[in-house]
């Protein structure tokens, strides 16, 4: 019998598709810093937070191995977009074409932001993976949002501090930088519960087109090890 990770799953690669796109989008509109009501937000809270809701549902539905494989995809995929980015910015604009200094102020803060990203989004999605994966096994597969919501409150912790720091160290004050953490942290925990019920049906239907519901007692959860 093939294993979990082995299995060929009918909607597996749309999903991980989504998943890099939604995050290379968040990466792209994340240097914009908003004020909604009495939180200070980047750009990128209005998306990267499904990011988390896809790690929930590749870990539960497919397993660990997946979740690891979808995170690798995007993270190479930002790098890229962070290669490319400062290469374009780099090279000379042809004569007559007025847009490089608007370019170059979007572009050039990505390599830094993609960096902070890149380094949050590993590990955030990483411990929200494994929290995720540890505690399916230990609930039994039961209670599902303890789960879901578990995991982001760690994953989310870690992600929010990293990038926060890294994106604008020097470039903000220590207040400013305070205020995003928690003003980011906390809607991004919010977000999670209020998808909770969306999030179930999800799990539900994929669960039944994929005939799939693994436990990870024997997954290796090394983030480096590619298979299994």
């Amino acid at each position: 019998m093939p294993t979990q990770s082995q299995r060929d799953f009918r909607l597996l690669d749309a999903l991980t598709q989504i998943f890099v796109v939604v995050l290379l989008i968040s990466n792209l509109v994340a240097q914009k810093i908003c004020r909604i009501g009495p939180l200070t937000l980047s750009g990128a809270e209005l998306l990267f937070p499904i990011t988390y809701i896809f790690g929930d549902i590749f870990t539960e539905v497919y397993g660990y191995a997946a979740s690891r494989r979808a995170i690798w995809m995007g993270f190479f995929a930002s790098g890229l977009m962070s290669l490319v980015g400062a290469a374009v910015v780099a090279l000379p604009p042809a004569p007559g074409w007025h847009g490089q200094q608007a370019f170059a102020t979007v572009f050039s803060f990505i390599p830094r932001l993609v960096t902070a990203s890149l380094l949050a989004f590993w590990a955030g999605e990483f411990t929200n993976s494994y929290v995720m994966a540890r505690m399916k096994i230990l609930t039994g597969g039961k209670w599902l949002w303890t789960r879901t919501i578990g995991s982001t409150v760690t994953g989310q912790a870690v992600d929010t501090t990293i990038v926060v720091l890294i994106a604008f160290w020097g470039r903000a004050s220590g207040h400013l930088m305070t205020e995003l953490i928690l003003s980011a942290y906390f809607s991004k925990v919010a977000y999670e519960v209020l998808a909770t019920p969306l999030t179930y049906a999800v799990v539900g239907w994929l669960k039944r087109a994929e005939q799939s519901d693994p436990f990870d007692q024997h997954s290796s959860f090394n983030p480096f090890v590619l298979r299994g």
